[in-house]
């Protein structure tokens, strides 16, 4: 049987996962975006097990807005990356520190 615990853990590793990502790769803002994605999933991931362990479905319906918020994020995100790289030809990070006025 799965308990809270289990899942508590996979939300943990997830979360520590894209931590190490983003302090691993600092060079490529698509993977940036990526693990800063699978980071608010590991958060989703914590709220859904604590929602279904105490019945209650607060933390399931905060989800559906976090997912709201994080779609909006990687459209923008993404919109921000093609024109960086339509400008730039890539989407280096330290190619960003040009746009400094």
């Amino acid at each position: 049987m799965i308990t809270l615990s289990h899942y508590l853990a996979l939300g943990a590793v997830l979360f520590c996962l894209s931590v190490a990502g983003i302090f691993i790769n600092r060079k490529n803002l698509l993977i940036l975006l990526m693990c800063i994605e699978l980071m608010l999933l590991a958060v989703n991931l914590n709220f859904v097990a604590f929602s279904h362990y105490l019945g209650d479905s607060a933390g399931q319906i905060f989800v559906f807005f976090n997912l709201t918020v994080a779609a909006a994020e990687s459209a923008i995100g993404l919109a921000i990356i093609v024109v960086l790289f339509r400008n730039h030809r890539s989407i280096n990070v330290e190619d960003i520190d040009s746009l400094k006025g």
